[in-house]
């Protein structure tokens, strides 16, 4: 349902994906806060990243910034500096069965998370099919953002306001 690009500069990127691909507007999320992830099996804090996803047709493309220097499985695979295809994401119903899946099949976890209560995690499958999957525990915050995400493709014009706020002033 999602596509994912590293890019260097979130602005410059959102602009330069709509300049040549029609595609937005892009709702963006700045500093994104995770409340609780852990890295490769240990708790961590410290990273500091942001988002912009505009919807096409029925796939999500999100562009990612990290602004933090730490490990990530952001940059397991694409190097500051540097940007590129990261990964795929899965929207589900059956978080469980979905992260079991693919742990019967030897793959790791690199990420796991919570935000807005809810899980996520990034499953380390670079190796098989040169990407990360992003599993996202299906849940009412995430689906009304997606959502307005779609709703803002819905006749955008191609140049009205190309990069919006992911979520009202208040709520940020």
């Amino acid at each position: 349902m999602q596509v994912a690009m590293m890019v260097d500069d979130i602005e410059t990127a959102c602009a330069n994906w709509t300049r040549t691909t029609g595609i937005g507007p892009f709702l963006h999320v700045p500093h994104v806060v995770l409340e609780e992830f852990g890295y490769r099996g240990e708790t961590t804090s410290g990273l500091d990243f942001s988002v912009a996803i505009a919807q096409s047709g029925g796939v999500q493309i999100e562009l990612v910034q990290q602004h933090s220097d730490g490990p990530s499985a952001y940059r397991d695979t694409i190097a500051k500096g540097e940007g590129g295809f990261h990964h795929l994401a899965i929207y589900t119903d059956d978080y469980d069965a979905a992260y079991a899946g693919y742990v019967d099949q030897g793959f790791v976890a690199a990420v796991d998370g919570t935000f807005g209560g809810y899980r996520f995690s990034y499953i380390d499958t670079s190796a098989a099919i040169g990407c990360m999957v992003e599993l996202i525990e299906a849940n009412p915050l995430q689906t009304d953002f997606f959502e307005r995400i779609a709703a803002a493709a819905e006749g955008w014009d191609g140049v009205t306001d190309p990069i919006r706020p992911g979520f009202p002033a208040e709520a940020q």
